[in-house]
Formats: C-alpha cells, structure tokens, sequence
C-alpha cells in the first residue's frame, strides 16, 4: 500500500498533468472546451476552471507576437498614468496620412462603445471629420444620432452629410463656430432653436473632440477663424491647445481669452458633463495639448498612435 504522502504526490502530478493537456489541447491544437472534456472525460465547466488555474499558476505564459504587443502595453500604461476611462494606440504606418488612421481607430473605438438608438456628441475638426465618414453607415443601421458642440455647419457634413443618413438624426448648431463680437454670439445661444440643441449636447453619453494644436497647422488657423497674430499672443499667455475652440494652458486650465466669448457651441466646463469624452489627436506636434487636455480631464479616452503615446508617457507632469 502507497503511503499517504506518495498518494498526495501522485495525485499532484496527476493534476499537473491534467491541466498540461487542457492547455495543450485549447492554446496549442484549438480544440473547444466542450471537446476537451469529450477527452479528458470532465465536464466543460472543470475544463474552464483548469484553465484559469493554469493560467494563475504560471503553466500558460501568453505572448503576443505582434507588432500590437506594445501598443497594448502603452494603453495600459495611459489609462493607468492619466486615470483614462480607455485608451487605443495604434501602430505607426508612413503610408497612410495619420489623422485619416487615427479617425479610423476612433470610429471603431465609437462602433464598439455606442448603444444603438444613442446619441453622439462631436466636435469639429479634420481627425473628426475622418471618423464620422466611417461611421454614416453604422449611424443609420443602429439608429444613431449626432449633435454638434459647436457651430460651423459645413465642417461637420464633409463628415455627416451622406445620403445613407437621415435628416432626423443630424442635428446641426445653425450657426458659425465664431460670432463677430460676445454680443452677437450671446445673441445666437439666446435664439430658441440653437439653444434647444445646446441643451440636447448634455443628453450625450459620448463625445468625440479633436485636439488642436497652436501652431500654424491648427485647423482654427487654417480654416481662418483665428489668425496667425492671435495664435502668437495665445501662446504667449501660455496656451498650448485647445478643445472645441477654447484654449488651455499646460495645467488644462482654460485662459482667460475674449475670443472664449465669441464661440457658439459648449464650454469646455460643459462638455465635462458627458460621461465618455473621446479625444482623436497624434503627432508630435500635438504632444503638448494632448498633455494639457489630459491634465485638465478634457478627454477621459484618448485615440493617439504609438510614438506620441510614448511621448505622453515620459512627459514629467
């Protein structure tokens, strides 16, 4: 007759053995769970708990090969460095314009997150615009609608204005992105309709934002509502991006500019209010407002691709 501690050493190596061929038959030779057990003679439910088991003890060791593998690491890095709700990074590829891979990533990140029947607060800018092309066809199948933060009709259907989408889920601020004084921007916010969808934008569960940067690329400067003069003085009262037309300092915090006053569209106080804020922006470039947005929790997700997130990672805050 065994002895008792040969019985518990036979039994341990029985063990062993058994999960060592439910690892083997599910990672190495894709057998299901449910065919695993047909084997080994268990049940589908003890199949999984060896699994897990030899998981937590060090028998699986899982490695991805896979240009992702770091991508991956670095989007736990952010979450867990900016206290990020999420965040996707993606690879870097020279072949194709950034901002086009970046709206991609976002739009799949939305495809993925939205509920259907939900509406999707956005703001405006060229990462944006590339994200909402990829996104109509998924708006009209699952009922999705779009609300504009800001004014400037015609920036937003570059990106909204395809004929797969209805009218009744497009809901567009009438009205520029800039007023010509406070006065007059006032003026607009007060006006039933405007203010009736400036109201609609805190139903939002999710918002899209690009992230500018202050220099002569910016698409405020580009699209010519702030010029290369105003830039230069923001800069030199320590901006160094901004987020739906309102500009931050390196902290996040938003400066005390006129030009605040003459924006039709949500504060940056407003859309705080909305739980999921997805920021779409990468480049070097932008390394500084991606910073101030996270700082000041403009963004709670951040799209970005791998050279920048590590950028964000070894910035000292």
């Amino acid at each position: 007759m065994k002895s008792l501690e040969a019985v518990a050493s036979s039994s341990e190596l029985d063990d062993e053995e058994t999960l060592s061929r439910a690892a083997w038959y599910y990672y190495h030779d894709g057998l299901t769970q449910a065919d695993i057990g047909e084997r080994l003679g268990l049940p589908r439910l003890k199949i999984s708990r060896l699994l897990e088991r030899a998981r937590r003890l060090g028998l699986i060791q899982v490695k991805i090969n896979s240009s992702l593998s770091s991508c991956l690491a670095l989007e736990r890095d952010l979450v867990q460095r900016y206290g990020l709700h999420a965040a996707v990074v993606i690879p870097p590829l020279e072949a194709q314009a950034l901002n086009d891979r970046l709206g991609q990533a976002a739009a799949q990140y939305l495809m993925y997150v939205l509920s259907d029947s939900e509406m999707l607060a956005v703001g405006w800018g060229d990462t944006v615009t590339r994200a909402l092309q990829r996104l109509a066809y998924t708006f009209a199948s699952r009922n999705i609608s779009s609300i504009s933060l800001t004014g400037g009709v015609s920036g937003y259907l570059q990106g909204l204005g395809l004929p797969q989408l209805s009218a009744q889920n497009i809901h567009l601020i009438p009205a520029p992105i800039l007023a010509s004084s406070p006065e007059l921007a006032r003026a607009f916010k007060e006006e039933p309709r405007i203010a009736e969808l400036l109201t609609m934008t805190q139903l939002a569960q999710v918002a899209l934002v690009g992230i500018g940067a202050t220099d002569e690329q910016a698409t405020l400067v580009k699209s010519g509502y702030v010029s290369a003069s105003e830039l230069t003085l923001f800069r030199r009262m320590g901006a160094v991006g901004d987020v739906l037309g309102h500009f931050y300092n390196a902290q996040g915090q938003v400066l005390d500019i006129s030009l605040h006053q003459q924006i039709i569209g949500c504060s940056l106080s407003e859309l705080a209010n909305i739980p999921i804020r997805v920021g779409a922006s990468g480049g070097a470039q932008k390394v500084t407002a991606i910073l101030g947005a996270l700082t000041g929790g403009h963004i709670n997700v951040l799209i970005t691709d791998e050279d920048t997130a590590s950028l964000l990672l070894g910035a000292i805050v």
